[in-house]
């Protein structure tokens, strides 16, 4: 399959942002996010973060494309593994 966006048509493909920047000037915000969105998600995420911070233990570290850290497995009920990758 071929698909020349110009020749389907008729016009030149919009750059990276020329379309953000049009929805944005139109007023339409479907490729926003809302305020109270973005502060429902920092409502989840501060209580992550500041646990992080307050507790000394390091997270379990493990070499890129290994299986992960062994700490992992203890997550898991008797008689379940997890999946290869």
């Amino acid at each position: 399959m071929e698909f020349l966006y110009g020749t389907a048509f008729l016009s030149q493909s919009p750059e990276a942002y020329e379309r953000l920047i049009l929805d944005a000037m139109r007023g339409e915000a479907t490729l926003f996010t809302r305020n109270d969105e973005v502060e429902a998600q920092w409502r989840i995420c501060d209580p992550i973060v500041s646990q992080w911070a307050a507790d000394a233990a390091i997270l379990p570290q493990y070499p890129a494309g290994t299986q992960g850290p062994a700490e992992a497995d203890a997550l898991l009920l008797d008689g379940h593994q997890w999946r290869a990758i």
